[in-house]
């Protein structure tokens, strides 16, 4: 038989951080049964035969939110061996509030002391012996960041889970309160285990509605609560509350010294500036701006080129060896080319035809018309021209003369092979093909694998690395302790605009994937609000838009670094001006949720949690290009490549012919007031309904690169570069942040919001708005740029003028509609 047991927690105590150190990878993480809340469940290192669960993490065992109800019916029917109860040492006395709950439970119980580090670094003492006693169990000193103490708080555990004894709390409460709690024991049946009837009693005293769904018989307890308030002139709840705080006083009297008592710490005195009412803003705003320039402009660049033009492209050489001598090679051959367009441009200017010898040139070694190439260097013997040499900017560098013989010696030039520098791997397209190519693979199949698969999944997978990097400074932002800052920061602004600071956490969360952003919602208690956060979560960009944001940021803006943190401030942009519209309607008005959250003293984050915390977020990512994507490129490959052409169907040579091409043409006049209302550009949205990085994934296809890489050196930067303006680039960009999310998200939206009506609701609005909000970017960008003025810029200007009109306009309803809403319960 395996040993069970529970690590329980606040949030931001550690918790996390012990269960990841005890467990190493030997974790399951899934869905509780029935509910999105997320389980956690690992085998002890060095001993499989115990099996560690982290619940999640709660301030009380009270039925608040789906998190508390999770963890106390788990607590209550799984009934572990024993429970670790971590506490944060740097704040023992509201973590305690927790701990009076859990030790009434009748599972044995070893307390950790977590953060004892930071408790010494701050001159605090806690008598760890004499808190033992005061709480009746095993106390334990742990620093869960630096792996202190772990060993001896889970040994305990097992020891205590083996004797399989029961615990009973030490703590008793006023003498009347103790008095009504023995006579609700006693009217409770035999189906409430001994040891539990206490913490039953207690919840029936508390009028807690949640746990009669626990018991077989609810006995009638009214008389006996109401005298209690009635002699001591308070609610049930409240009396509970106050006697748990009086006891914990007094235990805090007892066992913790805080050396400098009334003075700031130093995560006080960093808060007095990152949470200040006026520099908070700017600093988010900084923060986010430098993560989205290093993620997508510096670091997360190169990473991305590297894989772009190395894993997925022509090769690379490996360790950089060989880089230098090629790159100076294909820069002298980039002269001689100058030069040649020059000698070229100069000739047709005579009057001396340029069309054979240039089909000539274009054929290749092998392949070419010498003749057509004589006859023209003989018709123009007597041209000269200058040609301006330029840098890989574009920056004229010199200014040479050049004649025919420079035509002839730049004609001879060879391309350099990379292969022939240094050390050199080859990329993935080239060895499939190659491999293709020496198994006599049919035509169609090498089409579907290089222009199909790898194309397509290469286009989105290329980008990981820049996703990674972006998931690292997240992790590191929430394992620092900045995030829960963040939380509290937006509770102020998104207060102003009908939303709590709740409602940022699944937008945080959806930063990383819109499926558990959304999920996350279920956090938020009032109907109201979980739906409209619901609604406006996936207007923040997750991983799966990324590389839509870096595409366009290096194949349009050359790679600014404004773009990808205007795609981010866009979204919450959205999230406050949907919040202000939404609220001023009747289904969305009232007065937003309360919102209590943790904010856990500064510390530097474990690189292994940091780590652990990239690679599952990225492997999701993975995955999805895995499965999802690779579906959707087949589909893509297919009606791509087939259609009618010459009256028959079969494979078409021209993609305009096509059955992608039909369908995005059908399609195609919905965008056309928005810029880009070609067939392409309506297709890669529509694809993005399956994934979002399918949009990468189809301009991939549809603009033929992959296979086709090695012999024109056309990108994927450049094609799209070409097909669109920067102008209709940002509004197609725009557009695809905006809109409805991929299937999975549609269908947690679903899930979540329970009701076809409120699901159609929903996507119908984020479809709508984003589509509102691209028109009015792109025909004010025509109005500002010299684009023209039409009926689109007038509906453009008046849909503007009405979003805010929404906004300013005031809401007269509320204090009617206010007057039916329960009042919030305070929470401890």
């Amino acid at each position: 038989m395996s040993t069970k047991i529970a690590l329980a927690g606040n949030p931001n105590c550690g918790k996390t951080t012990l269960f990841n150190a005890l467990t190493g990878s030997n974790q399951y993480v899934g869905n509780w049964p029935g509910v999105t809340v997320e389980k956690k469940e690992g085998k002890l290192k060095g001993n499989k035969d115990v099996i560690i669960m982290d619940l999640p993490g709660i301030y009380s065992l009270s039925p608040y939110t789906l998190e508390e109800v999770v963890a106390r019916n788990y607590l209550i029917n799984e009934r572990p061996d024993a429970i670790i109860n971590i506490i944060d040492g740097t704040n023992i006395e509201r973590n305690l509030y927790l701990t009076t709950q859990i030790t009434e439970l009748g599972i044995p119980v070893v307390i950790a002391v977590n953060m004892m580090d930071l408790v010494e670094k701050n001159g605090d003492k806690i008598d760890v012996k004499r808190l033992s006693k005061d709480l009746g169990c095993e106390v334990v000193e742990i620093s869960a960041l630096k792996g202190k103490g772990l060993k001896e708080a889970v040994e305990k555990a097992v020891k205590i889970a083996g004797k399989n004894t029961i615990s009973a709390p030490v703590h008793r409460f006023d003498p009347e309160v103790e008095e009504a709690l023995d006579k609700i024991e006693a009217r409770l049946g035999d189906d409430i285990p001994q040891e539990q009837k206490r913490f039953f009693a207690i919840k029936l005293f508390e009028r807690d509605d949640k746990i009669s769904g626990l018991m077989k018989r609810v006995p009638n307890v009214e008389a006996i609560i109401t005298a209690v308030e009635d002699s001591m002139d308070d609610d049930s709840e409240s009396i509970i509350t106050n006697e748990r705080y009086n006891y914990i006083s007094n235990i805090i009297g007892d066992c913790y010294k805080k050396k400098n008592k009334g003075q700031l710490s130093i995560s006080d005195k960093i808060d007095k500036v990152v949470t200040n009412r006026f520099l908070a803003l700017p600093i988010f705003a900084l923060v986010m701006i430098l993560v989205y320039y290093v993620s997508v402009t510096t670091v997360g660049s190169w990473a991305t080129d590297w894989a772009n033009d190395g894993v997925f492209g022509d090769g690379w050489h490996l360790f950089g060896i060989g880089t230098s001598q090629y790159e100076e090679a294909a820069g002298e051959y980039d002269v001689q080319a100058q030069k040649m367009d020059a000698f070229l441009e100069a000739a047709q200017a005579e009057g001396i035809s340029t069309d054979a010898v240039t089909e000539a040139l274009e054929a290749g070694e092998g392949e070419a018309d010498e003749s057509a190439v004589t006859a023209f260097e003989q018709a123009a013997a007597g041209v000269t021209t200058d040609a301006e040499i330029t840098d890989e900017e574009g920056e004229v560098v010199e200014t040479v003369p050049v004649t025919v013989n420079d035509f002839k010696e730049a004609a001879a030039a060879e391309e350099p092979d990379p292969a022939n520098y240094g050390v050199w791997v080859p990329g993935i397209p080239v060895i499939i093909g190659d491999g293709l190519e020496a198994v006599g693979c049919a035509d169609w199949l090498q089409s579907l694998i290089l222009d199909g698969i790898v194309a397509g999944v290469g286009a989105v997978l290329g980008f990981v690395p820049q996703i990674l990097v972006l998931f690292i400074f997240l992790a590191i932002l929430e394992g620092c302790g900045y995030m829960a800052r963040v939380a509290f920061i937006m509770d102020r602004i998104f207060r102003r605009f009908g939303l709590s600071g709740k409602s940022f956490i699944p937008m945080l969360i959806g930063s990383g994937c819109g499926v558990p952003g959304i999920m996350a919602s279920r956090t938020i208690e009032n109907e109201r609000d979980r739906r409209m956060t619901i609604m406006t979560t996936t207007f923040v960009p997750c991983s799966a838009k990324m590389p839509i944001i870096a595409m366009f940021a290096g194949a349009i803006f050359g790679g600014a670094w404004w773009v990808a943190p205007s795609a981010y401030f866009i979204g919450i942009a959205a999230i406050v001006i949907s919040g202000i519209m939404l609220k001023k309607t009747k289904m969305f008005a009232g007065d937003p949720a309360p919102f209590v959250i943790e904010l856990p003293a500064y510390h530097m984050p474990t690189v292994v949690n940091v780590l652990r915390s990239m690679w599952e977020r990225g492997w999701s990512f993975i995955k999805k290009a895995g499965t999802i994507i690779l579906l959707s490129t087949v589909f893509i490959w297919f009606t791509s490549s087939f259609g009618m052409a010459d009256g028959s169907f079969g494979m078409v040579e021209d993609m305009s012919d096509s059955i992608l091409a039909a369908i995005g043409s059908a399609l195609a006049w919905i965008f056309i007031p928005n810029g880009f209302g070609d067939w392409q550009s309506t297709v890669a949205t529509v694809t993005g309904l399956v994934a979002k990085e399918n949009v990468v994934g189809t301009f991939g296809i549809l603009f033929k690169v992959g296979s086709e890489v090695a012999e024109t050196d056309a990108t994927l930067w450049t094609a799209v570069a070409a097909h669109y303006t920067a102008l209709s680039a940002f509004s197609f960009m725009v557009f695809n942040l905006l809109c409805a999310p991929c299937f999975a998200a549609m269908g947690a939206i679903k899930r979540e919001m329970n009701n076809a009506k409120w699901f159609w609701f929903a996507v119908g609005y984020q479809t709508g708005f984003a589509y509102v909000i691209s028109l009015i970017i792109y025909r004010l960008g025509l109005l500002f740029t010299g684009g023209g003025f039409s009926v689109w810029t007038v509906i453009a200007i008046a849909l503007l003028a009405g979003i805010i009109y929404l906004m300013a306009r005031p809401y007269k309803e509320s204090d009617t509609l206010n007057i039916n809403m329960p009042a919030a319960k305070a929470k401890p």
